[in-house]
Order: structure tokens, then C-alpha cells, then sequence
């Protein structure tokens, strides 16, 4: 078959990062590694794990996990408790529904002469994982387990090896299936670590709208998947904050939002950095990329009302981890960020926690398969 671009010098690698169209965390991780693998010599690929199943099934597979994080969390939480979650006793596999993508996977990475495939989705490490076991995926495969807590769909041991965020994780994926683990720690674009410009035009427009009030940000993900954040924006606003509410590409939830005084319901966010730095605290709900992103720009973290599921594991491991607190209701919010004054110890042992998960780069180890 006639290569579609030149052999990368030796040395060079030829990357497949396997994502998932499921809100946005996944498909920015998948941006942010293919930019450092771009930026190391390498040349990187990516493409979505939902786009290579048949029949439209991915797409509706999104739709249906878009539909239950929104409308049925309880759903979510079944669908979780059946496939996802650990513990003893058999459990449903994704490999049936992964391995319909296999044949346009294994063309893609023959068409582009790939080196080496990273998945960043625990439906693509499965299919990635029975590829490698039978076979039929004659390349290294990685998996860049982006989770904090590890379910048990992001294990396979046909896997070559797995790049964890935290060091308990890691123990949890060799322990589970004896494969090689590594701690790289969690993946954000420069400008969160770097100051930036931004940050002072944020400071002066919330400032502008709530002249003393610090600003709290709430997350509700790319889709505006969220537990009563309206009482939570009153419940901010009445002890004296800003509640500023991250309502993604969720025009209902910014609707409902905005009918709550002082509150400010924001749409999809261009500047995410500069936002994050004139920020007083995240509250988040998942654990996902946009507290991660917090953490790297030295914005505290505390949890409240977490989605069920993944989004409940993943914020009770933040806060075993001592990076962010998980508080059982609003009191106990309003006390979290009470402890969280500007320029006190807690503030300043909870960003220094959080800045000391950034440890290595996944395409290193990635590229080095």
C-alpha cells in the first residue's frame, strides 16, 4: 500500500489517538497530546471511536448518554452499576460493542502506517485491547486513563500499557491486569500553567458585574449536566459570592440560570485559562477536564453535588487524594470555600497538592512503546 505521507525520520513516531465525541474532556485531551506529539517531531492522527462503528451507532450512543446525564441521572447510574463500576462477580463487557469498530480502526492504522495508537476512551482502550490480544493490531496500543477514579471498561489486558493520573491508580490497573502502568499525571494545555493576558480582562468584567463579591465558578460540563445549580448559584449569592455558572452548550440550563439574582450564566467559554485565573474556587461535579484544568492553573477545587456514576467515583478520589473537598451540602459548601481566604495555608497547601499530580508527558512514554 503507497504511503499517504513521508516515513517520519528515525526515532519519529507515527501516533493514532483514539478519542469520543462525549462532552468535550475527551476530545480536548486528545487535542492537547497530539499538539505535544506535533510539537516533539512526531506526527499524530486523530480520530473518534464513535465515528468507526457502523450503522450510526455511535452517534447514538452519544445521544443516549447525553440524554441520561441531563435528564436521567438515575439511568446513568444503572448503566454504570452494570458495566462500569469494580468489585467481585462477573460483569457485561464493552469488547461486543467495541470490536464493531475493529476493521476500520486496523485499515485506518495500515493506511496511515501508524506507529502507535493512545487511546483516551475506555470504549477504544477496549477495542484496542482485543485488537492487540487477537492480533489483528500488529502496532503498540497505550491507553491514557484520564479518569481519577478507574472503572473496570478501561482495563483490558491486551493493552501494552497504561498512563495513569495518580500513582493509586496505577496500582489499581497493574493489580487488576499485571500490565505495565505509569504515572504521567493529568494533561492540560500550556496556557492553564502559564499567566495569561486573560486573566485580567476576566478580573475586570466580574468585577464590573459584582463589585467585592469573589467569584465562585460552577461546572457543568460541555453539556450543562448539573444537580440543581440554580439553588446552589442562591445559595452562593446569599453568603456574598459570585456565582459564575459554566453552562456549556446548554441554552435551557443558561436560561434558568440567569433568572437568579447576581448570578452570571456563561455559554461555551473560548478562554477557559484566563477565566480559571481570576476565579476564587471550581465548584465541580465530575472530576473531569475542567477541574483538572483548574488544579493547573492554581484555582482550589471543591466538590458538590457530583453526577452519578464516574463523576461521584472521580470526585471522592479528588478528595482522598487531599486536592479538593466533597461537601454533603450547602453549609458545608459555603464552610469549604470559607476555608479557602485568599493568601491562607489551606489555599496554599490545596494548589500546591494540586499542581504536584503534573508529573510527565503521556506522548513520552506513549512514543516510546
Amino acid at each position: 500500500m503507497p504511503r499517504t505521507e513521508p516515513r517520519p525520520p528515525g526515532g519519529r513516531r507515527r501516533l493514532l489517538i483514539v478519542s469520543a465525541s462525549m462532552g468535550a474532556g475527551h476530545d480536548t485531551v486528545a487535542a492537547e497530546l497530539a499538539r505535544r506529539a506535533s510539537a516533539s517531531g512526531h506526527q499524530a492522527h486523530v480520530v473518534d471511536v464513535l465515528r468507526l462503528l457502523p450503522c450510526g451507532l455511535g452517534a447514538g450512543l452519544r445521544r443516549s448518554y447525553q440524554f441520561s446525564v441531563r435528564h436521567a441521572p438515575w439511568v446513568y447510574a444503572g448503566v454504570y452499576g452494570a458495566f462500569l463500576r469494580g468489585g467481585s462477580g462477573p460483569r457485561p463487557s464493552g469488547v461486543p460493542l467495541a470490536r464493531l469498530a475493529g476493521d476500520r480502526l486496523t485499515d485506518l492504522v495500515d493506511r496511515l502506517e501508524i506507529d502507535v495508537v493512545l487511546s483516551v476512551f475506555h470504549l477504544a482502550a477496549q477495542l484496542t485491547g482485543h485488537l492487540r490480544s487477537r492480533g489483528a493490531l500488529r502496532v503498540p496500543s497505550a491507553v491514557f486513563l484520564l479518569d481519577f477514579a478507574v472503572h473496570r471498561q478501561w482495563l483490558h489486558p491486551g493493552n501494552d500499557r497504561y498512563l495513569c493520573l495518580t500513582d493509586g491508580a496505577a496500582r489499581e490497573v497493574h493489580r487488576a491486569l499485571g500490565t505495565a502502568a505509569v504515572t504521567t499525571g493529568p494533561v492540560v494545555a500550556p496556557a492553564f500553567v502559564a499567566p495569561v493576558a486573560g486573566g485580567a480582562r476576566w478580573r475586570e468584567r466580574l468585577a464590573g458585574r459584582a463589585p467585592g463579591r469573589p467569584p465562585v465558578l460552577l461546572s457543568a460540563g460541555a453539556w450543562g449536566a448539573a444537580s440543581r445549580p440554580a439553588e446552589t448559584a442562591r445559595l452562593l449569592a446569599g453568603a456574598g459570592y459570585l456565582p459564575v455558572v459554566l453552562c456549556g452548550r446548554n441554552e435551557r440550563l443558561r436560561a434558568r440560570v440567569s433568572r437568579v439574582p447576581t448570578a452570571l450564566p456563561l455559554d461555551w467559554v473560548e478562554d477557559m485559562p484566563g477565566l480559571l485565573a481570576a476565579g476564587y474556587a471550581l465548584v465541580d461535579n465530575a472530576a473531569g477536564q475542567t477541574a483538572v484544568q483548574a488544579l493547573a492553573a492554581g484555582l482550589p477545587v471543591v466538590g458538590h453535588r457530583p453526577l452519578p456514576g464516574h463523576g461521584a467515583d472521580g470526585v471522592r478520589r479528588m478528595t482522598e487524594l487531599a486536592v479538593s473537598e466533597l461537601t454533603a451540602d450547602g453549609p458545608a459548601l459555603l464552610a469549604a470555600l470559607g476555608r479557602l481566604a485568599e493568601g491562607g495555608r489551606e489555599r496554599a497547601l490545596r494548589v500546591a497538592r494540586g499542581h504536584a499530580l503534573f508529573r510527565h508527558d503521556p506522548v513520552r512514554y506513549a512514543t516510546g512503546l
